[in-house]
């Protein structure tokens, strides 16, 4: 088995955990949400479902480019929560603030790892 199929089923595995994450654990991400985004459970439901069936589709080889560029899209979509969180350290306190702006470049890494299976 080849590092890149190996690292595909990690992503995937990544994706799928994530997204069932947002429906054990709603709150916590409608609290990393910028406020100027509307209707955040909703939200948060929609991208939970996105990150399961990316993931899903990740692993079926005939879907596995489509799956790519989705997470791609995806990665992007959610890349001002991330922004929101590193302008706004107090109210993550319990997150380091320098954790807070390693996120953002490691939405590239994301990508990059994404675009790899396109």
């Amino acid at each position: 088995m080849s590092v890149k199929l190996i690292l595909q089923f990690v992503l995937a595995l990544f994706m799928i955990a994530a997204g069932v994450n947002h429906f054990l654990k709603p709150r916590v991400y409608m609290h990393i949400m910028p406020p100027y985004l509307p209707r955040p459970r909703e939200l948060v439901l929609i991208s939970g479902m996105a990150e399961v069936l990316l993931g899903v589709l990740l692993l079926v080889p005939r879907t596995t480019q489509l799956a790519a560029w989705g997470l791609v899209a995806l990665f992007v979509a959610v890349f001002p929560a991330n922004l929101y969180m590193a302008q706004q350290p107090e109210r993550f306190p319990k997150i380091p603030r320098a954790l807070l702006w390693l996120r953002l470049p490691l939405q590239g890494v994301l990508i990059l790892w994404a675009l790899w299976y396109t």
